[in-house]
């Protein structure tokens, strides 16, 4: 008797989120380097991975430079798109730009086939089509994906129209996601040009002309060589006759030779150097050949390059509030790679927060930190034992920028472990994910 598990008939399917991501351009960087190329594709997944996981998700297939990952949840999903692209950028920020790893993303939800740990069907392979017509760093999303979390995250949409994927039979409805909650943007693919329409407009314009060619070629011919002769007659009955004398006969005998009477000449008679205007009874000459003699006040521009030394970054913007987002640590040789939530404040140009840590929470990380009116902000991590008073554990200290409501940073701990802080403002974090195990 057959088992079961093998009756096609009995297949599970299941409704998932799909996110599927490969490296743009990895071809190419394993070619120039492959060591230095599996270094940094190893690090950029651990921290893929550790995200994965912080917002419920599992990685059920990777295949050499690609991940397939799913959520339960269309608004996890992409949480975990936005997140994991400005982790990665601020690691990709230390690198030189033809060296860095660039993930593109596409996200789709669908009904998926399980095959043990794995999932195939039609709702994968959408998902993995869509990535190819994302940007590097950036993220497209099918149109069942947009309907399930338009009115839940603060994000911003290009639409991409009803696109046609290989071997995919029907069109799929694509956006780009182009600004991420807090202002932050991504690198988003643009809607094709009306251009790239006209040019097939073009060629059926072009089919016709060849079409009508044989019968109307003969047509045009003669119509045109009837207007032509038409021309010809009317020309020759309208040609005017000379009943004056020639013009120079006219010039009375008082006025200069032909040869500086003309403009040209009289022009090429003054001296090069000086305009026009310097001859009697024209406007004062101008201080520089060419440039007016009272030239209109040009507006200044509002900065300048000497202004922009000096102008602060956040002039105008609201930065005081709520903050938060992922903290990663990297892996060392006793600790393994780890990213949690976690939130801070904004406050008269100081940063502040605090969590608890580790599995029994006896451990709590207190923050401090300065944010310049140039955007430059300093952050102090120190991780205390039980209380903001108590032993000092270990510290860190971490340095990036603030800019459209967006927190990038960087920094090693005292023994050198690397780490990152990527908080968007307004990103709330959850109880149950502050105070979970780290």
């Amino acid at each position: 008797m057959p088992d079961e598990k093998d009756d096609p008939q009995l297949l599970e399917r299941k409704l998932a989120t799909i996110l599927s991501a490969d490296v743009a351009e990895f071809s190419r960087l394993m070619g120039e380097d492959e060591e230095a190329t599996l270094r940094t594709f190893r690090g950029h997944k651990q921290v893929f991975e550790s995200l994965v996981a912080m917002h419920r998700g599992r990685v059920f297939n990777t295949a050499g430079d690609a991940i397939l990952a799913e959520f339960v949840s269309a608004v996890e999903a992409v949480r975990c798109a936005t997140d994991i692209q400005a982790a990665l950028r601020t690691l990709n920020d230390k690198l030189p730009p033809n060296r860095q790893v660039r993930f593109r993303i596409g996200i789709n939800l669908g009904d998926v086939m399980v095959q043990g740990q794995d999932l195939m069907g039609d709702g994968v392979n959408v998902a993995a089509r869509l990535q190819t017509a994302a940007e590097p760093g950036g993220i497209c999303i099918s149109g069942s994906v947009h309907d399930q979390i338009r009115n839940k995250l603060s994000l911003s949409f290009l639409s991409l129209g009803e696109k046609n994927f290989k071997n995919i039979q029907q069109p799929v409805r694509t956006f780009s996601i182009s600004e991420v909650e807090g202002g932050g943007t991504l690198p988003a693919a643009k809607p094709e040009s009306s251009g790239a329409k006209g040019g097939a407009l073009k060629w059926i314009a072009a089919a016709i002309v060849v079409l009508l060619a044989g019968g109307g070629y003969w047509a045009y011919t003669a119509n045109q060589r009837s207007k032509t002769e038409q021309a010809q007659s009317a020309a020759a009955v309208t040609q005017p006759q000379p009943t004056t004398p020639p013009l120079s006969s006219t010039v009375p005998s008082t006025a200069p030779p032909p040869s500086t009477a003309t403009p040209t000449a009289a022009a090429s008679a003054a001296p090069p150097s000086l305009p026009a205007t310097s001859q009697p009874g024209a406007n004062p000459p101008a201080s520089t050949a060419g440039v007016p003699a009272n030239p209109a006040p040009h507006p200044r521009t509002p900065h300048s390059s000497a202004d922009a030394r000096t102008t602060p970054m956040l002039v105008g913007q609201a930065i005081d509030g709520a903050y938060g987002g992922p903290v990663c640590f990297a892996e060392t040789k006793k600790e393994p790679h780890r990213c949690f939530r976690a939130e801070g404040t904004i406050a008269g140009g100081k940063i502040t927060g605090q969590w608890f840590m580790g599995p029994e929470k006896k451990m709590i990380m207190v923050l401090n930190g300065d944010v310049s009116e140039t955007g430059n902000v300093v952050i102090e991590m120190v991780m205390h034992k039980e209380t903001p008073d108590g032993e000092r554990i270990a510290s860190i200290s971490l340095q990036g920028t603030l800019k459209n409501g967006r927190i990038d940073t960087s920094g090693t701990f005292r023994n050198g472990r690397p780490a990152t802080l990527n908080w968007r403002r307004g990103d709330s974090v959850r109880k149950n994910d502050l105070n979970s195990k780290n």
